[in-house]
């Protein structure tokens, strides 16, 4: 076997490994966060922006996706569970930070978010320590106290790479705007 053909057989092998994987990660979503998924609020953060011009919602599938799959990577054992579900509510703060209120709060609110976001959690759903501790801390080192739990430093981790990418994005596209016009 010529090393053309051998590399297109080993791009094909890490590509399906690659589409089990993401399945594996939807049907664990679907499996521990159907009920936050398909609830009214949490569809409705879909018309809150987060960064850029990336949804809450997304924001949120994307930081639960990102959870699982550095689990994996780093080989961590994890409540799929706690971590899941925590994951997906870490940013249920259910308003768009971007609009001014009339308090003036929401300039805080890389501070507070996570409290609001726990607030809004607990009354619609039973939250574990371990869920609470991903919601209320996911923010570290803004908040001053760290996660204590492996699922709250991978969803804080999750949140940093994700949302960094998220607002380079963001970024580029009004970059790639602005030359055009």
């Amino acid at each position: 076997m010529d090393k053309k053909r051998l590399k297109e057989l080993r791009a094909r092998r890490k590509q399906r490994r690659r589409e089990l994987h993401d399945r594996y990660v939807e049907r664990l979503m679907h499996h521990y966060g159907k009920d936050i998924i398909a609830s009214d609020n949490f569809q409705l953060s879909d018309e809150n922006i987060q960064h850029g011009d990336v949804s809450v919602k997304e924001h949120s599938l994307s930081v639960t996706r990102s959870s699982i799959r550095l689990a994996k990577f780093l080989k961590i054992r994890v409540s799929h569970r706690d971590l899941i579900r925590g994951a997906l509510l870490h940013d249920y703060f259910l308003y768009d930070w971007h609009i001014p209120d009339p308090t003036g709060q929401r300039k805080l609110h890389g501070f507070a978010h996570p409290g609001v976001a726990l607030c809004n959690a607990e009354k619609e759903y039973e939250l574990s320590d371990k869920q609470r501790n991903i919601i209320s801390r996911h923010m570290w080192p803004l908040t001053l106290k760290p996660p204590t739990c492996r699922e709250a430093w991978l969803v804080t981790m999750a949140d940093k790479y994700v949302s960094l990418k998220e607002t380079l994005r963001g970024k580029r596209k009004k970059r790639k705007q602005k030359s055009r016009g």
